[in-house]
């Protein structure tokens, strides 16, 4: 057969969190702790939004922005939360999940050539979306930072060539929380930048410690600044694939057309779930979050107590523990405690090269779980 295919297309591969919960149906009696996807059921009343919507034959499309009702919604609910205030009219719009909202961006803003900076290790999900633009990744190494996002580090980076640089905060696979003073250097240096600055927040609501605070919120990069987030982490709600885009009117009149040529519309069923969600349901994310630190507190103080080096992360659900003692990479780690030991979680280098010599392990899962999960870690890495 002599018909090709595109060769960035042909280049792409199973996501290295996939790999490993993928191969768990040869394991079935493996405890699986790579899926960052809440534990807890989508809240009652948010279901019964949509279920009413079916019922009520609400199951057309909608505007490609979105319902305006759920504009509004998202509007009041950060406005109110964090201070930062976006035109449901022309400002917002309702995406398949924050994942599509970031293809959105990406496919908008990057032409052949350009380069598109990330604060590494980060979520492995933004490089294919970029490389299948013909842009080029750069990544920012924070391992000798702390896990944070220099200003001086990144500003050495940034060349005519760069597009757009992306955050992750709170963090994954870190879990880490981007803070307030580097937040601040970050902003003073990127504010006379000419590069477009994305702010992925999808696990703003799960902040343990303190406040969140968005780079939304600074009025300094308001004209250049793509805010991104959904309701899949705050409300449970991965498999409703409902986000959403903020960002100044004029560039996101041309997301909204690239959102709309790809999928039309979110679905609207899901699009009246979400609106109960962030109205009705809104403080939700504060009454998950009560267990969520439990867990953390109990995956964290297991860790050290085995020996190894980890940082308390602060947000989102995941811990990133090093293996570098073990003598063996990431990969090889994972797969051997998977095979051996029973407990699957995902290699550091799934998260780019910078990832090397971590594993990261999810606590979107029941207390019960995790003890077993970590009982085997345990007994396994004492083989070693």
């Amino acid at each position: 057969m002599s018909l090709s295919i595109n060769p960035r297309a042909k280049a792409l591969e199973v996501p290295g969190i996939r790999q490993f919960a993928n191969q768990l149906v040869n394991f079935p009696d493996a405890i699986n702790l790579t899926i960052g996807q809440p534990d807890f059921p989508t809240p009652i009343s948010v279901k019964e939004a949509g279920i009413r919507a079916i019922e009520q034959n609400l199951t057309g499309y909608s505007h490609n922005a979105g319902l305006l009702e759920l504009r509004e919604a998202v509007n009041n609910f950060f406005s109110t939360k964090y201070g930062f205030s976006y035109d449901p009219q022309n400002e917002i719009v309702i995406t398949n999940g924050a994942s599509e909202a970031i293809d959105s961006i990406f496919r908008t803003i990057l032409e052949e050539g350009d380069e598109v900076i990330l604060p590494a290790p980060i979520y492995s999900g933004y490089v294919p979306v970029i490389e299948l633009c013909g842009a080029k990744v750069v990544y920012l190494d924070t391992t000798k930072t702390g896990l944070q996002p220099s200003a001086k580090e990144l500003e050495k980076l940034i060349t005519e060539k760069t597009k757009a640089i992306l955050f992750n905060n709170p963090s994954n696979p870190t879990g880490v929380v981007i803070e307030k003073e580097t937040m601040d250097e970050l902003v003073q240096m990127l504010k006379d930048k000419d590069v477009y600055i994305m702010t992925d927040e999808i696990y703003s609501e799960n902040t343990f410690a303190g406040d969140h605070i968005s780079l939304a919120s600074y009025k300094e990069l308001r004209e250049k600044l793509f805010y991104i987030h959904g309701v899949s982490k705050s409300h449970s709600m991965t498999g409703w694939r409902i986000g959403f885009v903020m960002g100044p009117a004029v560039i996101l009149k041309q997301v909204m057309l690239m959102h709309s040529y790809n999928s039309i519309c979110a679905s609207l069923p899901a699009q009246y779930a979400a609106i109960e969600a962030l109205t009705n349901a809104k403080d939700t994310p504060k009454e998950m979050n009560i267990e969520y630190v439990k867990r953390r507190d109990y995956v964290y103080n297991r860790l050290v107590e085995m020996g190894l080096s980890v940082e308390k992360p602060n947000g989102a659900f995941y811990i990133f523990p090093s293996i570098k003692g073990f003598s063996m990479n990431s990969f090889d780690f994972a797969t051997k405690l998977l095979h051996e030991g029973g407990v699957a979680v995902v290699p550091g280098s799934t998260f780019t090269p910078y990832g090397e010599g971590y594993i990261r392990i999810s606590y979107a899962y029941s207390m019960s779980v995790l003890v077993e999960g970590l009982n085997r870690l345990e007994a396994f890495i004492q083989k070693l």
